[in-house]
């Protein structure tokens, strides 16, 4: 390979890693959830059994 090719495959590879960083930083940086915001599956009113015949 030529430098020409070094150059490109350098410049690719380092660019999905850094947007890789930017993107896992993003994530791994947010504020921790709330308990309360958080709701299981058996606490999710769905309405379909409210008028059950």
């Amino acid at each position: 390979m030529n430098k020409a090719g070094w150059i490109i495959m350098f410049l690719s590879v380092g660019s999905v890693l850094c947007l890789l960083a930017f993107c896992l930083i993003r994530v791994l940086g947010l504020p921790p959830a709330e308990m309360e915001d958080i709701k299981g599956p058996l606490e999710i009113d769905t309405g379909d059994t409210s008028d059950a015949n």
